[in-house]
């Protein structure tokens, strides 16, 4: 059996420690049945089992050897049973791929919106979201290729 929050802001912990112990039935078991999860990518899984098998296979494949922390969070109650928890972390040790053999650190923040169901609090949906340092948007370019941009920096 795995530990479940007996407080929203337990959430993010719980996550990371089931993420460092390659866990992805405790990760599932944070969420209800009909929850939702969107990736860094804006993959969309929409129940309890998709988040389950996509971070099974993401902590056997992308992140065998990766270390997940938390930087902060902040927490922002919507009502008694309703919560919103925010939360900094840090990404080490993404598996190698292609031409790049070291990946550098991420940091990320995620989004959770976590309702109480009896006496514990289950994340009905989360969001993580790659934090580019300097960059304001996305664009994609007439290769049809995404990267990061700052408009505030003029490119001739």
């Amino acid at each position: 059996m795995f530990e479940s929050a007996n407080k929203p802001e337990e959430i993010p912990a719980l996550f990371i420690r089931y993420w460092n112990e390659r866990r992805a039935d405790g990760i599932a078991s944070l969420f209800p049945e009909e929850a939702e999860f969107v990736n860094v990518v804006g993959l969309w899984w929409h129940t309890r089992e998709d988040i389950r098998k996509a971070h099974d296979y993401g902590l056997r494949v992308i992140f065998n050897n990766s270390t997940l922390s938390l930087i902060r969070s902040s927490i922002k109650y919507l009502s008694n049973d309703i919560a919103v928890v925010h939360a900094k972390m840090k990404l080490e040790g993404q598996t190698s791929h292609d031409d790049t053999s070291h990946p550098a650190t991420r940091r990320n923040i995620f989004t959770f919106v976590i309702k109480r169901n009896g006496g514990q609090w289950l994340c009905e949906a989360a969001h993580n979201t790659d934090i580019i340092p300097g960059m304001e948007t996305h664009i994609i370019d007439d290769s049809g290729n995404i990267k990061a941009v700052d408009y505030r920096k003029k490119t001739t």
